[in-house]
């Protein structure tokens, strides 16, 4: 789990405020006030409050108890950690930050960025130097203004080589000049003589704020006389609903009967938009259940279901195509929501999933904040922390749950770092196997060699973990605030 960099510093800066509780003989106890909204929210909220005997209903008889409980945390960052449950195998995706402006722009899908997303592998041949290769540039962004483009090869930054000890300081900088190079296999098959050679371009990017529409890239493919659509979405951002509706409209319009949806770099979002994409894809189920979020015992009362649906948030007729089976592609960075969308359509119509084995995120998380209700409103306005726990686990119908393991694909197939292909292009190797499938060619799709593991990643320099499968609002009547015995 990352989190922010100058956390420590903030506290430092900040100091950490008091608020008082008093016990029966009236006797102040003084305890941090963001320790004690860091412990409340999360007794009242977490998932797996129940698995933690530090977050029960009964820890504490007395505000003296409590209070020397709250006070033997130095951050608040150290209490929330002291809760979490099973962080390496169980909570993998729970965070707490202390500016949640940042977070909420985030969200809503505003962030600092040169607009080059990249991955970080070890040079050929080598178990020290590094190189980066870009896998997306984002639309009208400086990486894209400087014409960078999917599949290039950064070997070093400002000139000095790339290590695992320098890239994380290289590549926190909000301007730096990428020196590129191109792989040489040398023309033989083998991989012992591979290398990246230097070249004599080098691009210089800055970081600046950015809003990125995940409706990434939309085709319309000619195959057999079939029409298919193309569609990359990267996040199911609910501020984006009306653009994803307009891709449709255009399919629908140009007769679209087979469908392919990439969410290989989509690391989730919201689930009414989850649930407004799947009623795109079908329509033919208006009304049912699509999937369903359930809480942890004391908060049952706020389970959720969520149906197919005719109409976006804005009240819009939804773009339905009505079809039995669509194709969706995948990685080891599709997440959460976007493992939520095949899951709950799998009781409804044949997904044939191309790619890798997805992350396995099927809890759901809710951003909240220091107030009454732990809503956005009224929030103490003496600091900026939120948290961002696992409140609900995302089901099916049928309540399967997305394995923690991941999603298997039915057609295993893995990008390969030195030959991505151009997204949408009917030769981009995952596109193409979709495609083949279609056609009835019968043409099996190997991967050229066993996909090797990042070291590291853009996501890596983004103050928090972009991405996940989000409840649309919190459940009211979350918290109490406990008064305890003596």
């Amino acid at each position: 789990m990352r989190f922010p960099l100058k956390v420590l510093l903030a506290v430092m800066m900040l100091g950490l405020t008091t608020s008082c509780f008093e016990d029966r003989d009236d006797n102040v106890i003084l305890a941090s006030e963001i320790n004690d909204f860091v412990w409340k929210g999360m007794n009242a909220v977490y998932l797996y409050k129940d698995n933690v005997p530090d977050l029960a209903n009964d820890r504490f008889s007395s505000n003296q108890e409590y209070g020397n409980y709250l006070n033997s945390f130095s951050t608040p960052e150290e209490l929330f950690e002291s809760v979490i449950y099973q962080r390496e195998t169980v909570d993998r995706f729970s965070w707490i930050t202390d500016d949640y402006i940042a977070l909420e722009q985030l969200f809503s899908g505003v962030f600092t960025t040169n607009g080059m997303e990249f991955s970080l592998f070890f040079a050929p041949n080598s178990n020290t130097e590094v190189i980066g290769i870009i896998r997306l540039v984002l639309p009208n962004s400086d990486a894209d203004n400087n014409n960078l483009n999917r599949g290039d090869i950064f070997y070093a930054i400002d000139g000095n080589p790339l290590t695992e000890n320098n890239l994380s300081d290289l590549l926190s900088q909000d301007t730096y000049t990428l020196n590129l190079g191109t792989f040489n296999d040398n023309g033989t098959p083998e991989t012992t003589d591979d290398t990246i050679d230097p070249g004599t371009e080098n691009i210089t990017i800055s970081k600046v704020p950015y809003t990125e529409n995940p409706v990434f890239r939309t085709e319309i493919i000619d195959v057999g006389g079939e029409n298919v659509g193309y569609l990359m979405y990267n996040g199911f951002n609910n501020e984006f609903e009306t653009e994803l509706n307009n891709a449709f409209g255009e399919f629908l319009s140009n007769n679209v009967q087979q469908l392919v949806i990439d969410l290989r770099y989509n690391p989730g979002g919201f689930i009414s938009t989850t649930t407004f994409l799947a009623s795109m894809i079908t329509g033919q189920f208006n009304g049912q259940v699509f999937g369903k979020l359930i809480y942890n015992n004391d908060q049952q009362t706020n389970n959720t279901i969520f149906n197919f649906t005719n109409s976006i948030s804005n009240g819009s007729s939804i773009n339905s195509l009505n079809l039995n089976k669509v194709y969706v592609l995948t990685t080891g960075r599709s997440a959460s929501a976007s493992e939520g969308l095949i899951n709950s359509l799998n009781p409804y119509i044949e997904v044939i999933q191309i790619g890798i084995t997805t992350v396995g995120k099927t809890q759901a998380s809710i951003t909240i904040y220091d107030s009454p209700d732990l809503g956005r409103d009224g929030a103490n306005p003496n600091h900026t922390y939120a948290m961002q726990p696992l409140v609900a686990i995302g089901v099916n119908k049928n309540d399967v749950a997305v394995p923690s393991s991941g999603l298997v694909p039915t057609i295993e197939l893995a990008e390969y770092r030195f030959n991505y292909g151009v997204l949408g292009d009917i030769n981009e190797p995952l596109l193409a196997a979709a495609l083949a499938d279609i056609q009835g060619t019968g043409r099996t799709f190997y991967p050229s060699q066993e996909p090797i593991k990042p070291i590291g990643d853009s996501d890596d320099f983004l103050p928090f973990v972009k991405g996940g499968m989000f409840a649309d609002k919190l459940p009211k009547g979350v918290i109490k605030r406990l008064q305890f015995n003596q």
